[in-house]
């Protein structure tokens, strides 16, 4: 994008702005929330529930280290869909951008 002028205070402005701030926050913290839950829930469940974590599901790999594992999984998840949805957000702030050119 060249380096322009804009009227920052006028897209500031505008109520359009402001519904894509407020979806854009709303989904951060919901990402976030969910992924520190999912997070938490390993140690929590291993310190209240270690008899459950200790029960062998494939081989010698117990829930504990099933759950570990998905861990990984579900970070990749959660970045692929904040890429995904992030670039729609992109795609606004440039159209809101553009009206102002």
């Amino acid at each position: 994008m060249p380096n322009q002028d804009y009227n920052w205070q006028a897209i500031e402005a505008k109520p359009e702005l402001h519904s894509l701030l407020r979806r854009k926050a709303r989904f951060i913290v919901a990402a976030c929330v969910f992924f520190l839950l999912y997070y938490l829930a390993l140690p929590i469940a291993v310190g209240y529930f270690p008899e459950l974590m200790k029960k062998q599901v494939i081989g010698k790999l117990n829930l504990a280290y099933l759950f570990a594992l998905s861990q990984f999984l579900m970070a990749w998840v959660v970045a692929f869909l904040y890429v995904r949805i992030a670039a729609g957000w992109d795609r606004e702030a440039k159209a809101i951008i553009a009206e102002h050119e």
